[in-house]
């Protein structure tokens, strides 16, 4: 595990913190979110996200259980990079299961979200 030294009292961010923002980047990117939608799904602005992300302000730890919740990730996933030091790859079947349930979880209309669910249901038959 990755040691930071920080000064007695100092709420700076450190190394840690800088390669949580980048993994959150990382995986907001590849489930296709503007900083704007998950922001808004955060209930933070834009700003604020894009400061947690480029490590410029720190999340407090209910920030990073709500992160992991709308990104569909364990916590432990937005710290993979910090404590293996080299970039995480989640199986293809993760992947592609987080995309369809981030399109799901953005879609308000019932009537959608009912032609979803009968795509789906066809497409599950073999």
């Amino acid at each position: 595990m990755i040691e930071e030294i920080r000064i007695a009292g100092s709420r700076s961010p450190t190394r840690i913190d800088q390669m949580v923002g980048e993994k959150i980047r990382e995986l907001r990117t590849a489930q296709n979110f503007t900083l704007s939608e998950l922001g808004q799904e955060l209930g933070i602005s834009h700003q604020q996200l894009q400061k947690y992300e480029t490590g410029t302000n720190r999340l407090s730890a209910g920030m990073l259980a709500s992160v992991a919740r709308v990104l569909r990730v364990p916590i432990s996933e937005l710290f993979q990079d910090a404590e293996a030091g080299t970039p995480d790859k989640r199986d293809p079947v993760t992947e592609a299961r987080a995309r369809c349930h981030t399109l799901v979880d953005r879609t308000n209309s019932v009537g959608k979200l009912e032609t979803m669910a009968k795509v789906l249901r066809a497409l599950s038959t073999d």
